[in-house]
């Protein structure tokens, strides 16, 4: 054997060997994986189409567009660990002593996908193969095991997302989750609300940071969104402990502090920075004009309140702290609808999607009446 088929046998091993440890990573081992060659070209090529699909002048055509790229991306990334190892195998099979490297290339290949068309004579050269081929239907195997997997916490996920619609409007806004539990006088159903959702926040924390990739994958509606959910639940969690310190219930507190902490670990894994523990009055983007046109909204809403706007806006600010930077940061990289107080989308420039109040219809109330009004 020859110095260069021995190098071909080096090379080829540690690249076969490489991809089955990125994939095992990747698919079996509960923990994220960000980095390595697949994950990589997944990145790079997301970016390159997400940057063509925001170009897309409607934000119904631009949903659509981002909806399709994460999909995609799922067979990409099947297609790349296949395509590494039918390079590493072929190496091995021209060092071993097939003729020449295209040979061993159409050899690989065959094998591989266990189409078994092209061997060459040799026990050394039938070994391989068979590795080849047993390497082949292990990739497509654990692909299949995973997309359920995958689309279980997908669906887990959505439930709670899609419940929100009538609970705080399309796209999701905290003012108005709070305002609609007391329209309708089912205020005391925000203690399940938020334990419900410190659940969710814990799933999402655990499943989001095992595989990234949910974190892309949109809603099935186009104004829903698993980041712009978890910001209005926290901004009514926060608005409602700012209002009423007293007479909030406790879950409030709880889910602020398990969906802060589940944006916090998204965070690390993504790269996000932030601030692990900032102070209270740190600033924050969303202006106190803002807020108090907010707490308006839900006087008119008839909401009681026990402090005004000027009273509760440090509280607030002192929760939104912990969560603003990384909601925005996180919104802005999947491209999540432009929900109020949801922050800026890099090249994109449509104006804030207002949730509509549904018309009250009720036959002992006018059609105008004041509870219609948004």
């Amino acid at each position: 054997m020859t110095g260069w088929r021995v190098l071909a046998v080096v090379a080829g091993t540690a690249i076969v060997a490489y991809d089955a440890w990125d994939l095992v990573r990747a698919l079996v081992v509960p923990r994220p994986a960000t980095s390595g060659l697949v994950a990589a070209c997944t990145r790079t090529l997301r970016r390159g189409l997400h940057r063509l699909a925001v170009r897309r002048h409607s934000f119904e055509a631009r949903d659509r567009a981002l909806a399709t790229i994460e999909p995609s991306l799922i067979l990409v990334r099947l297609l790349l660990w296949m395509v590494i190892g039918y390079a590493g195998f072929a190496l091995v099979l021209y060092g071993v002593g097939h003729r020449t490297l295209a040979h061993a290339f159409v050899d690989s290949g065959s094998s591989i996908t266990t189409l078994g068309f092209a061997t060459e004579p040799g026990s050394v050269s039938a070994v391989i193969t068979f590795l080849a081929a047993g390497f082949g239907l292990v990739v497509v195997a654990l692909q299949i095991a995973f997309l359920p997997a995958l689309y279980d916490a997908f669906n887990r996920r959505e439930v709670l997302v899609t419940m929100l619609e009538s609970r705080a409007g399309t796209p999701a806004w905290g003012p108005e989750l709070v305002a609609r539990h007391h329209l309708v006088g089912i205020q005391e159903n925000l203690a399940a609300l938020y334990a419900d959702w410190e659940r969710w926040a814990a799933d999402v924390a655990e499943s989001h940071t095992s595989y990234p990739i949910l974190m892309y994958l949109r809603s099935p509606r186009a104004t829903n969104s698993w980041v712009t959910g978890l910001l209005a639940v926290l901004d009514s969690a926060a608005l409602a402990l700012a209002v009423n310190p007293t007479t909030t219930p406790v879950e409030a507190r709880l889910c602020l502090r398990m969906g802060f902490t589940c944006l916090r670990d998204i965070a690390r894994v993504i790269r996000i920075p932030f601030d692990p523990d900032p102070l209270p009055d740190a600033p924050i983007e969303l202006t106190y004009e803002e807020f108090a046109a907010a707490i308006d909204r839900l006087a008119r809403a008839g909401v009681p309140m026990d402090r005004g706007p000027a009273e509760a806006w440090p509280d607030f600010r002192g929760w939104r702290v912990n969560y603003e930077s990384i909601a925005y940061a996180v919104a802005d990289l999947v491209y999540a609808p432009n929900a109020p107080w949801s922050g800026r989308r890099t090249g994109v420039d449509e104006a804030v999607l207002a949730p509509a109040r549904p018309t009250h219809r009720a036959p002992d109330k006018p059609e105008g009446d004041p509870a219609a009004a948004t």
